[in-house]
Order: structure tokens, then C-alpha cells, then sequence
């Protein structure tokens, strides 16, 4: 059996690490496009400078990724739209009452994405939305409709059950949405900042929209008849 190669086995477990390296690349670039996308915004943000966080060269990021507009949308994909396939094998498979179910759906989103630096993705798109028109088409398709019609599911299923009252789904999920998206929005605004006064604890801030929320939906039982038949002398 011939005698092992020191030079032979440390030039192996070089490339070996070198490999591995490789693989974790997409990854790094992606965490890294996410941290500067939310701190400086996608105008804002070069290429150059999301390869230097993740440790590789400018021409190392665009054998991953083509543009940075292809970067945003990757990182987008790993971060929120990628997971819907997830969220609605939940819906199909969740237990309990609409209520619960809608309790869940918006504290699930606040532990996988609002209380993440994926959330800052939001506040990005509703600023810079209108300069980036194909973004903001890219977004719209994979991101808020996705997002919206989840949402939609959930509503449909209390009121096909009797829980909730009949509403125009369309604009019923923007009710659900709307102290979400305030949320996202604080955080990564005026939340940042640490002011005195302007402090939300997010965990009480949920539970008092979701029992506000789900007391406009709840049904209501009819009103009892008030006919008492015809009054005279």
C-alpha cells in the first residue's frame, strides 16, 4: 500500500476548501445584497460594494449574478417569495378556526419576515418603486399577489365556514395588511431611531390589531324581530 502524500493531502484538503467556499458564495452575496439594500437602498447600492462585504471580487458577484437588478430579485426570492409554496401547504394543513388561523398567519409573519431585515425589502419598494418600474412589476407578481391572495384564502375560509361576515375580499385583505405593513415600516424608519415616545412593543402592538381585526369580521348573530304585531287601543 503506498505510503500517503502530506503535500498530496494538504493540497487536497485545499481544494477541498476552496470547494466549499464556492458553494457558499451565493449565499454570502445574497446576505450581504440584503444588508445594503436595507441600509442604503437599491439606487443606492453598488455591486461593488455588496461583493466587498461578502469577501469576493466585483467580477466574482456577476458569475452569480448577472445585473443587480437579477441580485434584487434573488434576493427576494430567497427571502420572501421562494416561501410561499411553504405558507400555503400550511393553509392546506392547518387545524383550528379561521380566527386562529389568521392570528397565526400574521404572527408567523412578523417572526419569519417583519422582525427580519427581509421586511426592510417593503419599505425599499415603496420608495423607490416608481424609478424602478420592472422591479416594481417583479414584485408585484411574485411578492404582493402571492401575498394578497394567501390572504384572500384565509379570509374566504371564515366566511365560507360562518365565522366571518360576508366582505369584498379584494379590499379586506388590505385590512389585515395595512397595520402589518405600518409595522414593517416603523421599524425600519422612526423604530430605528430609538426616539423617546415613538417606542412599539411589537408583540402587544399584534395582539391589539389582530382582536381589533377579527371583531370587525366576526359574525354577528341577527338582530331579534321587533314585530310585535300592530299597536292600537
Amino acid at each position: 500500500m503506498p505510503a500517503s502524500c502530506p503535500i498530496c493531502e494538504i493540497a487536497a484538503n485545499v481544494r477541498a476548501k476552496r470547494e466549499r467556499r464556492k458553494d457558499a458564495r451565493p449565499g454570502e452575496l445574497l446576505a450581504a445584497a440584503l444588508e445594503l439594500f436595507v441600509e442604503k437602498g437599491f439606487a443606492a447600492t453598488r455591486a461593488e460594494e455588496v461583493a466587498k462585504r461578502a469577501g469576493v471580487s466585483k467580477g466574482t458577484l456577476f458569475l452569480y449574478f448577472s445585473s443587480k437588478e437579477e441580485l434584487f430579485k434573488a434576493v427576494v426570492r430567497e427571502n420572501i417569495s421562494g416561501r410561499f409554496t411553504e405558507w400555503n401547504a400550511e393553509f392546506d394543513n392547518f387545524q383550528g378556526s379561521s380566527a386562529d388561523m389568521l392570528r397565526y398567519s400574521i404572527r408567523a409573519w412578523w417572526e419569519r419576515i417583519g422582525s427580519t431585515k427581509a421586511s426592510g425589502i417593503t419599505k425599499l419598494m415603496m420608495s423607490e418603486a416608481g424609478n424602478f418600474p420592472e422591479l416594481a412589476a417583479f414584485y408585484q407578481h411574485e411578492v404582493i399577489q402571492p401575498g394578497n391572495d394567501l390572504l384572500r384564502r384565509v379570509l374566504q375560509r371564515g366566511v365560507v365556514s360562518g365565522e366571518f361576515e360576508p366582505l369584498d375580499l379584494k379590499y379586506g385583505v388590505y385590512v389585515v395588511l395595512a397595520p402589518m405593513l405600518f409595522l414593517a415600516m416603523w421599524k425600519h424608519s422612526l423604530g430605528s431611531c430609538g426616539a423617546a415616545g415613538m417606542e412599539i412593543d411589537p408583540d402587544h402592538y399584534i395582539t391589539v390589531q389582530t382582536d381589533t381585526i377579527l371583531r370587525g369580521l366576526a359574525k354577528h348573530p341577527a338582530p331579534a324581530s321587533t314585530n310585535l304585531g300592530p299597536v292600537g287601543p
